[in-house]
């Protein structure tokens, strides 16, 4: 169970009414950084914990990307100012035991030229603080909703009486849908085969032949971010995945790409004595 003091922050009341700037904001909740302008994470030492922006376009579900290996330097080469503080913060939630706060932000183009370059501009905040967990996968680390076991953990035999819940509710949903092309799919296959290129999991060799020729085809260049019609190169665009290293790739924002998660598997196989 988790102290007082982190179910009160995770539910304190919005600020989001109050018009207010970023450092405003963070400064009434106690925390600071070493320059407003090009800070990317703020720390509260007294109260230990570290604060990080989470921008929508690197939210997926319950995760959002707030710190890559990759952003140490900028497109032109420089050194980011930024990364060494927030390497440092992401260092003490890690080790020193210091809690993670998000807050989400909303990015903005309108620094960037002609061909689409250029830093990142805060279009918008909510000044609304949640406890987050700190995950790593790969040379990223996400902010990740807490388990509802974080917050509060009750036995079965605890629960005061039965609880049901309504299913199969029946509702109309729009969505816009991006259509892909079954007969590169088949290319990809016929070049590449049917063992997943993570795992190396084939449905025929485990289930024989309600398994044949089943396996997920995976976008590397990821289908949401398509803005109209595109070309696909079958053996170059696409690889097959199983079901699982599928769904594991597109957990996170933009996806996780496939060697960083061969590395996963060969260090939890490490860990696990294999």
């Amino acid at each position: 169970m988790v102290s007082a003091q982190t179910r009160r922050t995770s539910q304190e009341p919005s600020m989001a009414t109050k018009r207010m700037s970023r450092r405003a904001f963070i400064e009434a909740v106690g925390a600071t950084c070493s320059n407003w302008q090009w800070s990317w994470s703020f720390i509260n030492h007294a109260e230990r914990f570290v604060i990080f922006g989470a921008w929508d376009r690197d939210t997926a579900g319950r995760r959002c990307r707030i710190f890559s290996e990759n952003w140490e330097r900028r497109r032109s080469g420089h050194r980011n100012p930024s990364y060494k503080q927030s390497r440092g913060h992401i260092r003490l939630v890690e080790e020193e035991g210091y809690a993670l706060r998000t807050f989400p932000m909303a990015w903005s183009d309108a620094r960037n030229d002609a061909q689409g370059n250029g830093p990142p501009k805060i279009g918008g905040f909510t000044p609304t603080l949640s406890v987050r967990r700190l995950t790593r996968i790969g040379k990223d680390w996400y902010a990740t909703d807490l388990h509802p076991d974080d917050v509060e953990m009750r036995l079965a035999e605890e629960l005061d009486e039965p609880q049901t819940y309504s299913e199969a509710l029946r509702k109309q949903i729009t969505v816009n849908a991006v259509e892909r092309n079954p007969k590169a799919r088949r290319a990809c296959v016929k070049h590449h085969g049917f063992d997943c290129v993570v795992c190396g999991f084939n449905f025929e060799r485990v289930y024989g032949d309600r398994g044949a020729r089943y396996i997920h085809v995976h976008h590397l260049n990821p289908m949401a971010a398509a803005e109209g019609e595109r070309q696909v190169a079958p053996v170059r665009d696409l690889v097959r995945m199983c079901p699982n290293c599928h769904a594991t790739v597109h957990q996170v924002v933009p996806p996780l790409d496939v060697e960083a998660l061969r590395q996963m598997l060969r260090e939890r196989g490490a860990s696990e004595g294999r």
